[in-house]
């Protein structure tokens, strides 16, 4: 049976665009009309052009028809998280509170994808202000998991996850804070890199955050991050330009020492098929060579409190800076988080901000004598699509094993490494060094070649 057309890897579009055997036209309209069956059950689109999408995708199609193709990425379809911003569309940053002001100009990633002829078709959807590892928004409908409707697409890149499992082209980019690209990923069974921090330039910066792309094999991932890490004078803390060899992928793990983490200092368990999948993929490094050893969480209850009082401080300096009736717009959980941080003193936010640092330092130290580290993803499968999945005693379960290595700013990917017993996908997190982001490609890139038989993807009822 034949490839439909929505569903051919960027690597594979690209191979046909030159030897003339396909046209970006017919793969837009294909992926326009896979997303008009899968939208009304996954909501996972925004801003949807498909008028301006086809517009591009002739103009790439003249190009290759002349053999004169305008970038890496001519013709190939690609959706951007909507806080990603595109010139004349509004980012309402996944909130109802949020002014809808269409962006003047093209964010970094945004223009690097246009000036490599990127075909851009529509923006994915995300929680009030990035703030969740989960899907609801007091702006977007509710983004459902293709997999599972009644499941969750994990967040904040929620729909970015949802639209690259049900086929809404090969590339897509989310943003990471703490998760928010490797928690979907996860949760929808596709491949998703965290890069080190700075390693693609965003606007405006912030610590902590990244861009990085959501695909459905590791070399489609690898040509995004070709064209999307180039430098951007717009982010201040980017990284100095690198010419990386990003399509070399092969590596031979024997010999490599990785850390094995799999247990938590937070008093609650993991669930036992996470556990089990991940553990199955660690043997398969052992077994191709690589010394695989058990490290230990070193992470505290203290350092994880500090990023949740951190963040929900943010939370509540957005709030106020809005008017009062808007401000009313916002998710409950932007209110509830805004709440808490007011029992915080100025003090506590200082030192909130010094038990970030010392999870940083105790990240780094921690993974640095190892060459990669292994663990799940997230603790748990795919929650209720309704649900936000963490509470005040521990705020950051979701993202326990995904927040510390945006703190320290390190390369993470999640990539499937099987099935719970109902279907729902489990993902395996390959943490590396620093700016040692094409090795995390790699590692994923060998464990793609050699994991189980993967589920066919979801089709719509």
């Amino acid at each position: 049976m034949e490839t439909p057309l929505y569903a051919l890897s960027a690597v594979q579009l690209l191979a046909r665009y030159r030897d003339r055997t396909l046209s970006p036209v017919d793969v837009t309209q294909s992926v326009l009309a896979r997303i008009e069956r899968w939208e009304p059950s996954i909501h996972a689109t925004y801003g949807l052009d498909a008028e301006a999408a086809l517009a591009s995708a002739r103009a790439s199609e003249a190009r290759w028809s002349q053999g004169v193709p305008q970038g890496e990425l001519d013709g190939v379809p690609v959706t951007l998280k909507e806080n990603i911003a595109t010139r004349g569309t509004p980012s309402p940053i996944g909130s109802a509170a949020t002014v809808l002001s269409p962006a003047a100009a093209d964010a970094p990633a945004a223009a690097r994808l246009r000036e490599a002829g990127a075909v851009i078709v529509t923006k994915t959807t995300m929680p009030d202000f990035g703030f969740l590892g989960a899907a609801p928004s007091s702006f977007h409908a509710l983004t459902r998991n293709p997999w599972d409707l009644s499941r969750n697409t994990g967040g904040s890149s929620s729909g970015a996850g949802a639209a690259a499992a049900a086929g809404y082209g090969p590339l897509h980019l989310g943003t990471d804070i703490g998760g928010s690209v490797r928690i979907p990923a996860n949760f929808c069974g596709v491949f998703g890199l965290k890069p080190s921090q700075g390693r693609i330039p965003v606007d405006p910066p912030a610590a902590a955050r990244v861009i990085g792309p959501m695909t459905r094999t590791v070399a489609d991932a690898a040509l995004l991050m070709k064209v999307v890490s180039r430098p951007d004078p717009r982010d201040y803390m980017s990284l100095p330009a690198q010419d990386i060899a990003w399509e070399s992928l092969r590596r031979d793990v024997r010999g490599l020492r990785i850390g094995l983490w799999t247990d938590t200092m937070g008093g609650w368990p993991i669930d036992p098929e996470v556990k089990d999948v991940v553990l199955a993929a660690a043997r398969v490094f052992e077994q191709a060579g690589a010394i695989v050893e058990p490290l230990s969480d070193w992470t505290t209850l203290d350092m994880r409190m500090g990023m949740a009082h951190f963040f929900t401080m943010r939370c509540r300096v957005d709030l106020a800076a809005m008017p009062i009736e808007r401000a009313k717009l916002a998710a409950d959980y932007i209110h509830a988080a805004g709440e808490y941080a007011g029992s915080l003193t100025p003090e506590d936010t200082f030192r909130a901000f010094t038990r970030m640092q010392a999870l940083r330092a105790a990240t780094v130290a921690a993974t640095q004598p190892y060459d990669y580290v292994l663990s799940p993803v997230s603790p748990v499968l795919p929650f209720a699509a309704e649900a936000i999945n963490s509470g005040p005693e521990n705020p950051l379960k979701d993202s326990h094993f995904t927040s510390v290595f945006n703190q320290s700013e390190q390369p993470a990917a999640s990539i499937n490494c099987g099935y719970a017993r109902s279907g729902l996908p489990i993902g395996l997190q390959i943490a590396g060094r620093r700016f040692d982001d094409l090795g995390v490609l790699q590692m994923a890139a060998f464990y793609e070649s050699v994991r189980p038989a993967q589920a066919p993807w979801p089709e719509p009822v």
